[in-house]
């Protein structure tokens, strides 16, 4: 399966990307200090909301099928860049924060798990290149009658 993206040169350092399965643009600009007017995501950034966006997918998807119920779901993503050009990122840090009503703990590390290892072909993209880490909190919300 192919994936085929446009990127369009905007002016200065802007531009915009288009995917050819969603056709969504996205803009993304340099900040100031090297040229750009900071009006768009930095493409660093969006590698990492690639991640938080891939892995949710997933996790929301197999938690469905578990039969957990979910009220809120986070993905906060820290990432550690090298100093020296490419400034390749070199480590990253990927935490779940789930909420819930009775959520198997068991289930929920399984399906964060199952997307870490199996199913998020971002994630399995980047491991070839920076460490990953991975953490789950889970919160449990009592269902009030």
């Amino acid at each position: 399966m192919a994936v085929e993206v446009e990127v369009l040169w905007q002016g200065e350092m802007a531009f915009v990307g288009t995917g050819n399965a969603s056709n969504f643009p996205v803009k993304m600009d340099a900040s100031p200090d090297v040229g750009g007017k900071g009006q768009g995501a930095r493409p660093m950034e969006l590698l990492l909301i690639a991640l938080g966006g891939c892995t949710g997918m997933d996790v929301v998807s197999i938690l469905k099928k578990m039969r957990q119920e979910l009220t809120d779901y986070q993905i906060k993503i820290h990432g550690e860049r090298a100093p020296e050009h490419p400034r390749a990122y070199t480590r990253i840090t990927v935490e779940h924060i789930i909420r819930g009503r009775n959520l198997n703990p068991e289930l929920v590390e399984k399906a964060v798990r199952l997307s870490e290892t199996k199913y998020c072909s971002v994630m399995a993209t980047i491991n070839r290149a920076a460490r990953v880490e991975v953490r789950t909190t889970i919160i449990d919300e009592v269902k009030v009658s």
